[in-house]
């Protein structure tokens, strides 16, 4: 719609709203920065959509993830942050303005943090695509219940795979547990809740090759990859906890990213073009937490509140 989209002004326009863009807006409100907060799905982010968050400092016996994330929305309205539901398709550079466009307007800002994270990563096997919502699932706090009594299936043992599935058992009868490599990459201390645990079955080193059924999942197929033996377990659902990618088509071109997608910082938390940051998530990293996004969403409010006051001088 080019010129012809409505237009907005801002000091601040965040990118996303799981904990680094939430928290960004606190400390960029609270700096006295008119700040609005773009998201296409629910505040959140794949923090909200975890069932108990054991790490998250100040909360001796772990919090619910959407109650965590609620409260930080709720601290980030309070300090005057608007919240947007809509998606951003693209940037634009003018002089010392940013323009943001989403398929609706047109805003143009002072400074930007893209706080978008990232997505489940999809593993491109046969019946993955025509079984999505019909059995295969990527979050356990939005479907597990939908399995009472079920046998299932998780593929991944890092930490989310270990996690989301101890909260499974609170619901199916058993669940398999396939694993790429050699050995279980979740914390320690989630392998050991499992040590002991029974309705579980553990396929490491293994690789799955399908997802199978008709109408809704009804089994998978995998491949033990040192002896290539294959074997198909009945199940009625897999939850797929093989990686993550980041939300970063809409920068693509525009801003730099490593060979993964992820956007590309310095110490400051700025990315390759002048005014636009990036927090969490989305940025190339080793760790990738709750805890390291929020203090990357302050920290990059911080500095572009320093940006802002220098178009000033």
């Amino acid at each position: 719609m080019g010129d012809a989209l409505s237009k907005d002004n801002y000091d601040l326009i965040i990118i996303g709203a799981g904990p680094a863009g939430l928290t960004a807006g606190i400390y960029g409100a609270r700096a006295g920065l008119k700040t609005v907060m773009l998201e296409r799905a629910l505040p959140g982010g794949l923090a909200a959509t975890t069932d108990y968050i054991e790490n998250y400092p100040g909360f001796p016996e772990g919090i619910k993830g959407m109650e965590l994330t609620d409260n930080m929305k709720k601290q980030a309205q309070h300090f005057g942050t608007e919240i947007i539901g809509t998606e951003v398709t693209s940037l634009v550079k003018k002089e010392k303005i940013t323009i943001v466009k989403t398929s609706t307007r047109s805003l143009e800002t002072s400074t930007v943090i893209i706080a978008t994270g990232t997505i489940p990563k999809k593993l491109n096997i046969p019946g993955e695509n025509t079984l999505r919502g019909r059995g295969i699932s990527y979050c356990a706090t939005c479907d597990g219940p939908l399995f009472k009594s079920r046998r299932i299936a998780v593929i991944g043992c890092g930490n989310s795979g270990l996690q989301e599935g101890k909260f499974l058992l609170n619901f199916v009868e058993h669940i398999s547990f396939i694993e790429f490599l050699p050995q279980m990459t979740a914390d320690q201390i989630l392998q050991e809740r499992f040590s002991q645990a029974t309705r579980t079955d553990f396929f490491l080193n293994h690789v799955l090759l399908s997802i199978d059924g008709s109408e809704r999942v009804e089994a998978i197929t995998i491949e033990d990859r040192a002896t290539r033996e294959k074997k198909t377990i009945k199940v009625d659902g897999v939850f797929i906890y093989a990686g993550l990618v980041p939300k970063s088509d809409f920068i693509k071109g525009i801003i730099k990213v490593d060979n993964k997608g992820f956007i590309i910082t310095n110490d400051k938390l700025e990315t390759s073009l002048s005014g636009v940051f990036a927090a969490g998530d989305i940025c190339a990293q080793a760790v990738r937490q709750v805890v390291t996004a929020c203090a990357q969403g302050a920290a990059a409010a911080i500095n572009a509140y320093h940006y802002v006051e220098s178009l000033k001088t």
